[in-house]
């Protein structure tokens, strides 16, 4: 059996990255015989969501309540996942790649002595249980055997498309409060801040996405490749350093530390391709790179590359998409 421990947007729904993690746990069960899949969620019992669950495939879902599941806390969401895992009987449990569904994993692991892998992408052999997961910002894939049990183990985010099953689960519904001892509570979230407005959802959705790092020169250097955005009906996705030099705002930036996008084209423009900016950008489905430098590491890993000044190749572009478009 597997467990997959879900998480819920503030609006009650099941984030994106959890209903993939799902979609991953169905394709392991059909692997290994059609075994059932329970979902853990904290918090109040949701009728609502206990059905796009059950579309999902997912046959139980766990709704842990009380007051030590009002905040979230790692090790007390350990516990309760834990308590479901060992009632259930579960030998897999799955999370999202989140620093919530790693942090929770990697607390089970070291309760239960055995290891966890972070960010898979796909499962190979069943016996021994191979997993494939990113490593180094994602620049790297490791082969990892996961041959004790519980087998643990997090979802790259957009490693699979999350999709409905064919044949939706029962998602009974069961409420249960799990006791937290008093020391899984030392560390918790104490107090939340409202956050600012998200204007990064437009980025992560966008079906083309234009990027531009350092190669863009200044806060004013951005004119032609706005245009190209505008053309395109695409989204603005920029570096790091292009946020922390103030040039654009932190919203649009992509890699580790900012989002992650996975469009149906990327066009990374005057960036060079360091590996936290690969983390974020390595989903796209193509890549067209332009750089001066044709050894850069997002030259060498793109799908297709023009060598060149972006400041001389993006008003070109642009000038021939008019002229197509008369």
């Amino acid at each position: 059996m597997i467990v997959v421990l879900v998480e819920v947007s503030p609006a009650g729904e099941a984030v994106e990255t959890s209903r993939e993690a799902i979609t991953f746990a169905r394709d392991l069960s059909a692997a290994g015989g059609g075994v059932p899949i329970d979902a853990v969620v904290i918090g109040a019992p949701d009728d609502a969501l206990a059905g796009v669950l059950a579309s999902y495939g997912v046959r139980r879902v766990h709704a842990l309540t009380g007051p030590a599941y009002d905040a979230f806390s790692g090790a007390a969401w350990a516990t309760g996942v834990e308590h479901v895992r060992a009632s259930a009987g579960a030998v897999v449990v799955m999370a999202s790649g989140t620093p919530r569904g790693n942090e929770v994993l990697a607390h089970l692991g070291a309760r239960a002595a055995v290891p966890m892998a972070a960010n898979v992408v796909s499962f190979g052999g069943l016996s021994p249980f191979t997993v494939t997961r990113q490593v180094v910002g994602g620049s790297a894939l490791e082969e990892m055997q996961l041959s004790q049990r519980p087998a643990l183990f997090t979802v790259a985010g957009h490693a699979v498309e999350a999709r409905p099953a064919d044949a939706p689960g029962a998602g009974e519904l069961v409420v249960e409060t799990p006791a937290v001892p008093d020391a899984d509570l030392v560390a918790r979230v104490v107090s939340t801040d409202e956050p600012e407005p998200d204007l990064s959802g437009t980025l992560k959705s966008a079906k083309v996405v234009v990027g531009a790092g350092r190669g863009a020169g200044s806060a004013e250097g951005f004119d032609d490749l706005l245009e190209l955005v505008d053309l395109l009906d695409a989204s603005l996705g920029v570096s790091r350093v292009v946020t922390s030099l103030g040039w654009r705002p932190h919203h649009e930036q992509v890699g580790q530390t900012g989002s992650r996008i996975s469009p149906d084209l990327y066009i990374p423009c005057g960036i060079s391709g360091a590996i936290q900016h690969w983390a974020g950008c390595s989903s796209a489905k193509a890549i067209l790179a332009i750089n001066t430098d044709p050894d850069a590491p997002m030259v060498t890993k793109a799908t297709h590359a023009v060598i060149g000044d972006l400041h001389e190749i993006i008003p070109a572009v642009n000038a021939e998409i008019r002229r197509r478009r008369g």
